[in-house]
């Protein structure tokens, strides 16, 4: 039996988001199953060098509960989302891509995204293996 696959879009760079795909992803590979991303747009940008040690906005709607989610995740420990992708890529079978597409444009080069990323990838590359996944989900 093949092994089942969740493939994300990851488009935002809000910290709720990222958190939300480092969760996602980590509970699937623990599950067993292939974890494709797909980094785009901003959610490319949040994985600049340097850029994950800062911290990223909420999404607008949540802004508000900003404060109170940085004080909470710190309070309790809960680890950034960076370093929760880097433990889901020791439990299992985790890709991470950046779209060609958006490296070009912002003139980026894979030697500038952090080291989880894997490689770069078109979007069409990426959605012809996303359609035989199991689970697709865009954040």
């Amino acid at each position: 039996m093949a092994t089942e696959r969740m493939s994300l879009v990851v488009f935002s760079g809000a910290a709720d988001k990222l958190m939300a795909v480092a969760t996602l992803a980590t509970g699937a590979v623990a599950m067993g199953m292939e974890v494709e991303l797909f980094l785009t747009f901003w959610g490319l940008e949040a994985f600049r060098k340097g850029t994950a040690k800062e911290q990223p906005p909420i999404s607008a709607e949540f802004a508000s509960y900003g404060p109170l989610m940085a004080e909470l995740m710190q309070k309790k420990g809960v680890p950034h989302w960076l370093d929760t992708l880097r433990a889901a890529r020791e439990l299992g079978d985790l890709k991470i891509f950046a779209c060609s597409a958006t490296m070009e444009l912002f003139e980026h080069t894979l030697d500038e995204l952090e080291d989880v990323v894997d490689e770069v990838t078109g979007v069409a590359t990426f959605v012809e293996r996303a359609k035989e996944a199991k689970i697709t989900l865009f954040i």
